[in-house]
């Protein structure tokens, strides 16, 4: 595991080796608020249910910048490694310097993997994704045989989270805790245009956990979002507040 954990660091340290585009690319710097839940909930020893929703509001929450409804299987595969598989719907609008003509619905399949592993005071999560991305295509002209209504892109994600207890050496119940992410997005296959790169996260934020089941954060996102056409690119800076609830129905 510290093998990976090392490895990590140099994957999500690369990436901000990219950030020398910022010289060459007309960046605008925005705004914005996200006000989200995720849930997973335990259905057996072995099966679970993953929910979540996300609130992406531009200009802090002023105007719509996007909802998020996402859903899946979790296999809960050993006690530091779980598997999921779901279908996420999202409805992106226009918003900021750079707004889509238009809105735009996409329909998305994932899958992912995280690993936890616990050294000390720090509980460090690695996270696995892939994406099948369905986006509506919004500059098809209607009834046209020659332009399809939705374009198809594939999408890769690696997170890397660190949360460490602050009020206490374990992360139990009643404890303020610190957390930190570094998530890189990389396109691939077909269509992804110029920037390999789409996207790079890097969060840090307080947390209450009230017990295994709830916690709440609030924390400062610096979201990057690097635009197909290699010239433009969103430096998003995106205050974050979160509710994570669980279920267990194994219980009574």
């Amino acid at each position: 595991m510290k093998k990976l954990f090392f490895a990590s660091l140099i994957i999500f340290g690369l990436a901000y080796t990219n950030n020398d585009l910022k010289a060459q690319n007309n960046t605008a710097t925005q705004y914005n608020g996200w006000y989200m839940y995720f849930g997973n909930h335990r259905i057996s020893d072995d099966l679970g249910i993953h929910t979540e929703y996300q609130w992406r509001r531009s200009d802090w929450i002023k105007d719509w910048q996007q909802s998020l409804l996402r859903f899946g299987l979790d296999w809960y595969a050993a006690d530091n490694m779980m598997v999921t598989a779901g279908y996420g719907w999202i409805k992106s609008f226009p918003y900021g310097e750079q707004p889509i003509p238009e809105s735009a619905n996409e329909h998305r399949i994932w899958q992912q993997l995280i690993l936890n592993q616990k050294t000390g005071r720090l509980n460090f999560q690695h996270r696995f994704r892939t994406e099948q991305r369905f986006i509506e295509n919004i500059n098809a002209v209607p009834f046209s045989a020659d332009d399809d209504e939705y374009i198809y892109r594939n999408r890769a994600r690696y997170r890397f989270f660190l949360a460490v207890p602050l009020t206490s050496s374990e992360m139990e119940d009643n404890t303020l805790f610190a957390a930190f992410y570094e998530e890189v997005f990389l396109g691939f296959g077909k269509g992804i245009g110029a920037n390999t790169l789409d996207q790079n996260r890097l969060y840090l934020a307080l947390g209450w956990r009230f017990n295994k089941d709830c916690n709440v954060q609030l924390g400062y996102l610096n979201h990057y979002v690097f635009k197909s056409d290699g010239i433009r690119s969103e430096q998003n800076h995106t205050l974050q507040m979160a509710l994570f609830y669980n279920i267990d129905f194994r219980k009574g």
